[in-house]
């Protein structure tokens, strides 16, 4: 057997050099040109800067063949022809306090020098007051006189032509196409108040119109709805949210301002692929930004669905690193959580007034209107109530706020006992009055279909209501209130039960309920090992004490050791509440009175993200007259 070792391969030293300015600028065109949507992103960042009121694009063979971008800008002067096609050449900046503060599209001077690298280019360009424009050709430098009005038009032609080994990765002329439109398309969120329009193949493929001057809230409205189609602007909300710096500092100015258009759940999608944020008027993708406006959607959403948003950010460009990538797509903040902060709050406060309140005339005035509800056998067009001497006095006012509190049946009253709660005799049924088109944004309840769905009626047409669910997003939200109160190291409120509840656990629930006693006590919870196989529950969270006791405490001491340390237990307490308030708010089959049925449509209307459970399904749906109409063929 041969052991002889295998000598080492022979390498030849090679010695250092420059490289030649072609192939630098095509490696650095690598990085800045991806596909034909790299391109046009570009050339419409320059016409931007120049401030283009129209910009059109022309393509063809997706971009590949042809790319034509022109716009009405200001133009460029002959004598900058040449230099504007060399590396790091622009009129952007001119310093290092220029880069640090950019309020600019371009800025790198780049994109037109990596761009005439790998294809072949060429400028023509008028500016205001010139006799003619001037033609520059990309690959000889040379200038000749051209007609055409003032702006500046790019063509680049065959592109990856120097380069054919990145032309077999693109795809295919419609794919293609689809990119090149989707990067003009979020140029058009941004900048209503300049007008696009895309041809391939001597088509018009989509035209967005000049809607109005920039900054104007109607014109991005439109734009908005041009873009993204009405259907994002009439299933989404308007976000205004500006923080502003402590009011010690002489401006006192806004730190930063997020604004644009956030989708209700329900809107949401299977991807994400309707999310749009925009940073000083720049598209970008970021980490921060997208996590923020995801967790204020955390418990809205059912499932793995994504939201849908247009976000508008707007901070000091000092605050933000747009020099990140050559791409120019991402950017670093210098204070990310404070972003990440506003951009929450911003969505946040958005998603969460009840959208069913936002149709009532006359807002959250009406949450509190009296109504008078008549007694059986006299005249039913009247609401009275017996005097102290037999006679009939003043109408008595029924208060849904009192209704409201009543909902939550006390500790020790079973589901068959609520009918003693109320005023009016159990087996007199009560019949609620007419109510004034408009009053109540929900309606008044008609009935309970199957123990599961309350249905009512307002002056739109009919209302269902999940009951379960509606009545588990007002416990949750309750719950987190307190839990908010509590955060100084208080408890939530309590209700001691009158019969402790035993039940027979297993060792990791015993386990459990000893090591997360502190944290049971913060949640209202009162768990003590009665053996080493029995707990028992002896007190529970106010809001909560007419659930099932034992169902509660199993619950959450499954959520509880699904964690390891507290610091866990506080960050996902609201899915521990999630959990609470799922066991605490009202079961499928329970009877209820219209009275209780009334008060839970009230409190609905003044509850916060009442329009979702706390898993994301909807809590009640409109059926308009219209669509009933339509289903019995009526006025045809």
């Amino acid at each position: 057997m041969n052991t002889d070792p295998t000598p080492p391969p022979q390498f030849s030293r090679r010695p250092i050099r420059e490289l030649p300015d072609a192939l630098i600028s095509q490696i650095a065109a690598g990085e800045v040109v991806e596909r034909p949507a790299s391109v046009v992103r570009e050339l419409v960042d320059n016409a931007l800067d120049a401030g283009a009121g129209q910009i059109t694009v022309r393509l063809l063979a997706g971009g590949v063949r042809l790319i034509s971008v022109e716009d009405d800008g200001s133009g460029i002067l002959p004598e900058e022809l040449p230099i504007a096609l060399k590396r790091h050449a622009t009129s952007k900046i001119g310093s290092l306090a220029d880069l640090e503060s950019v309020g600019t599209m371009g800025f790198r001077g780049e994109a037109l020098a990596a761009i005439n690298a790998i294809a072949d280019c060429a400028l023509l360009s008028r500016v205001s007051g010139q006799a003619h424009a001037y033609l520059l050709e990309g690959q000889t430098g040379e200038i000749t006189p051209v007609a055409r009005s003032t702006g500046t038009t790019v063509e680049v032609k065959e592109l990856f032509f120097s380069t054919p080994a990145r032309r077999k990765f693109l795809k295919t002329d419609a794919t293609e196409l689809a990119h090149c439109v989707e990067a003009v398309r979020r140029h058009a969120l941004a900048r209503p108040d300049v007008g696009f329009a895309i041809w391939h193949e001597g088509k018009l493929v989509a035209q967005w119109r000049r809607c109005g001057e920039a900054g104007s809230l109607p014109a991005l409205e439109q734009r908005l709805a041009d873009v993204l189609g009405s259907d994002f602007v009439e299933r989404s909300v308007w976000v205004d949210f500006s923080s502003r710096a402590a009011p010690g500092r002489p401006d006192y100015a806004p730190v930063i301002k997020v604004w644009g258009r956030a989708g209700i759940p329900d809107a949401a999608r299977a991807r994400a692929d309707q999310q749009f944020c925009y940073v000083n008027g720049r598209f970008v993708r970021d980490k921060v930004i997208t996590h923020a406006a995801r967790s204020a959607f955390e418990d809205v959403l059912h499932g793995q669905r994504q939201p849908v948003y247009a976000l508008y950010i707007e901070l000091d460009p000092a605050r933000v690193d747009v020099n990140v990538h050559p791409t120019k797509i991402e950017v670093r903040f210098r204070n990310s959580r404070e972003v990440h902060q506003a951009v929450r709050h911003a969505v946040e406060s958005a998603l969460a007034a009840p959208r069913a309140g936002q149709t009532a005339p006359d807002g959250a005035a009406k949450l509190t209107h009296p109504l008078a509800w008549p007694v059986r056998g006299g005249d039913a067009d009247r609401a009275v109530a017996p005097g102290a001497d037999g006679s009939e006095r003043a109408p008595a006012p029924f208060s849904y706020a009192q209704a409201a509190m009543r909902f939550d049946t006390p500790v020790g009253h079973r589901v068959s006992d609520l009918g003693a709660l109320w005023s009016a005799p159990a087996d007199t049924p009560i019949q609620p009055t007419a109510l004034p088109a408009g009053d109540w944004p929900l309606g008044r309840a008609l009935a309970q279909l199957k123990g599961i769905y309350i249905l009512a009626e307002n002056s739109q047409g009919l209302v269902i209501v999940d009951m379960h669910a509606a009545h588990e997003r007002i416990v949750y939200e309750r719950l987190k209130t307190q839990w908010s109160e509590a955060r100084d190291g208080s408890c939530l409120p309590s209700q001691p039960l009158l019969i402790p509840a035993a039940f027979a656990a297993t060792p990791v629930e015993v386990a459990t309920a000893e090591s997360h006693t502190a944290t049971l006590l913060r949640l209202g919870l009162d768990i003590t090992p009665f053996s080493g196989k029995t707990l028992v529950v002896r007190a529970v969270p106010t809001t909560l004490a007419q659930g099932d006791a034992v169902e509660l405490a199993r619950s959450v001491l499954t959520e509880l050791g699904q964690h390891e340390a507290s610091s866990v237990v506080q960050r996902a307490h609201n899915e521990l509440l999630g959990t609470m308030a799922c066991h605490g708010a009202v079961r499928a089959n329970r009877h209820l009175t219209l009275e209780e049925m009334n008060a839970l449509l009230r409190q609905m209307e003044a509850t916060e993200r009442s329009d979702q459970c706390n898993h994301g399904r909807p809590t009640w749906r409109p059926v308009s007259l219209r669509e009933l109409d339509a289903l019995f063929m009526r006025g045809r």
